[in-house]
């Protein structure tokens, strides 16, 4: 704060205000009720409440003014966009706050890939603190570009934007005490600690909260959430583009509990954050499903600031920061202003400030594959059965089936008529040639092939096609845009994006990244697949820290086992 004194006056009524809110209905987080009185700010903090002049009065007659949202758990590598790519699109909808997990580009850059993070997000319209990432790599399961111990952490303990330990992925290296692990938990001991543990109960899940973790955005049933929520876990309740849980836990909310959840969204597409929303529609979800409105702003506001010890926002009261949001109602959660430490920011849908444009650095932009050619990714059939990763519509989670396994001169094929495409990850960071082979069931493919060096945690090049030859086109093509997205058929490349940085981003505008994308999921649709985005369902497919099946460079994995399991069933 500036001057107690100049805040001391204008709290008192001594002087006016800078900015008073006048003829609105401000919302009280803490008696769960909106109340009839104008809302004063002076150096950027909420002052007082109750009667106030100001320098600037600002009509709000027939309006709701809201704390801003806060979203507790955000990829922002998730959604192709720099961050000012980002800020433009989620804070004219009411965000100024979002916990990032920057271990998508720690993956890939480590230590140097966090810290341009940090300083593009500098002095943006939106607050981006993060989370040190615990799992880089996720799992000794798969190929990295980065190796991050707890001694590599250290310096991030001195950025005031760093919050505490991401999502602890590795949950079975920390339920046992894996020294890799827990070393990273020591170090940030005192701070916040992000649960990531699918499906974990029981006696597992007691040794996992021993060691202080207490969040948990995972939770895909009822029973799990409560079971977490009842152990101390807060439950950040997801509603993003793959994995959207809101309907199925929603009804954990009680009169008792509701101080215990909090909204997420963390994986976000662009065309997602522009066509429906960012908090905004996950608020108008939630009420659309049942849950009062005061208790949802609640679960979007004061919450997540708690569960991340960010004491000055999340609230409308004096002391706090003024970031707040002007609402028509709280049936569409339309925002018509957004204000920022008491400057406005956002009006109808547009931000009222010019973000620069980002050029990214050659070091950002690593694509180390080896040699590569159609018979690297042929591979012969041993055995009469065969692992298949079944994809479950909605869910990170998969499916772990076993089938008959189809042959094709001796080597393992597509089956198009099973809906069985082959999946392949080529390793991309230190030119291993490690080349991961399986099985999908349920992407629809028809023919052709689609690739990503999107593909969760370590990002690799992930690629589901028909034959090897279309897989190759397409994995080539994302090598030549140094990653990206890409989609082929019959020798050609029928549609591409290019993600520069990390082989994760974009630094284009967002219109141009939607419109790419676009093309690309229309692409992915004349190949059989009717995904709303085939892409992100792709990518998570490489994620050997959800159950079941997944694939890495180095092999199946059986996650639940968390150990690498037989393509084949002799």
């Amino acid at each position: 704060m500036k001057s107690f004194a100049s805040l001391l006056a204008a709290a008192r009524g001594l002087e006016p205000a800078d900015l008073v809110f006048k003829g609105g209905r401000v919302l009280n987080v803490f008696t769960g009720e909106f109340e009839d009185t104008d809302l004063a700010v002076k150096d950027g903090w909420i002052v007082g409440l109750g009667r106030y002049s100001g320098h600037e009065v600002v009509d709000v007659s027939g309006r709701l003014v809201v704390p801003g949202f806060i979203d507790p758990h955000f990829h922002l590598e998730s959604t192709r966009l720099c961050p000012g790519e980002v800020a433009k699109i989620v804070v004219p909808r009411g965000t100024t706050a979002i916990v990032a997990d920057p271990h998508e580009i720690a993956n890939v850059l480590g230590l140097r890939g966090i810290f341009y993070l940090l300083e593009l997000t500098a002095g943006l319209p939106l607050d981006v603190f993060f989370m040190a990432p615990s799992c880089v790599p996720a799992t000794c399961l798969e190929t990295s570009g980065a190796v991050l111990s707890a001694q590599d952490l250290k310096p991030l303990l001195d950025e005031p934007r760093v919050l505490g330990l991401a999502e602890v992925m590795n949950f079975p290296g920390a339920v046992n005490g894996v020294r890799e692990v827990t070393d990273k938990i020591e170090l940030f001991s005192s701070r916040p600690l992000d649960g990531h543990a699918p499906l974990l109960s029981g006696p597992d899940l007691c040794a996992y909260l021993v060691l202080g973790i207490r969040t948990e955005h995972e939770c895909t049933s009822l029973a799990e959430a409560g079971e977490k929520l009842a152990r101390g876990m807060r439950i950040f309740i997801r509603e993003g583009s793959q994995a959207q849980n809101l309907a199925d836990l929603l009804p954990l909310i009680t009169d008792h509990n509701f101080r215990r959840a909090a909204f997420c969204t963390d994986d976000r597409h662009p065309e997602d954050l522009i066509n429906q929303g960012h908090l905004d529609h996950v608020l108008r979800r939630a009420v659309s499903l049942g849950l009062e409105p005061i208790r949802a702003l609640t679960m979007a506001t004061l919450n997540p600031a708690e569960a991340f010890g960010l004491e000055r926002r999340g609230a409308l009261a004096p002391g706090r920061r003024a970031d707040l949001a002007v609402l028509k109602s709280v049936d569409s959660f339309e925002v018509e202003k957004v204000y920022k430490i008491g400057r406005l920011v956002a009006l109808n849908g547009e931000l009222t400030e010019t973000i620069a444009t980002v050029s990214i650095p050659d070091w950002a932009g690593p694509m180390n594959l080896a040699p590569l050619n159609e018979e690297n990714l042929k591979i012969k059939a041993a055995g009469a059965k065969i692992r298949v990763i079944e994809i479950i519509p909605g869910q990170l989670l998969t499916g772990h089936l076993i089938l008959e396994t189809p042959i094709q001169d001796g080597f393992l094929a597509a089956d198009p008529q099973r809906d069985l495409a082959r999946l392949v990850v080529v390793e991309r960071h230190h030119r291993t040639g490690n080349i991961g082979h399986g099985l999908v069931k349920g992407f629809g493919l028809h023919r052709g092939a689609i690739a990503s060096s999107v593909a969760h945690d370590s990002h690799n090049i992930v690629a589901a096609g028909m034959n090897e030859a279309d897989i190759l086109l397409a994995v080539k093509a994302v090598a030549k845009m140094k990653g990206g997205l890409a989609a082929a058929a019959d020798g050609q490349v029928l549609a591409e994006l290019a993600l520069p940085l990390a082989g994760l981003m974009s630094p284009e505008p967002a219109g141009h990244v939607v419109s790419a994308a676009g093309k690309l999921t229309e692409a992915a649709r004349r190949l059989g697949s009717n995904f709303a985005d085939p892409f992100m369902v792709l990518s998570f497919l490489a994620l050997p820290v959800i159950p079941k099946l997944k694939l890495t460079d180095l092999g199946l994995v059986d996650v639940e086992r968390f150990e690498f399991v037989p393509l084949f069933i002799p």
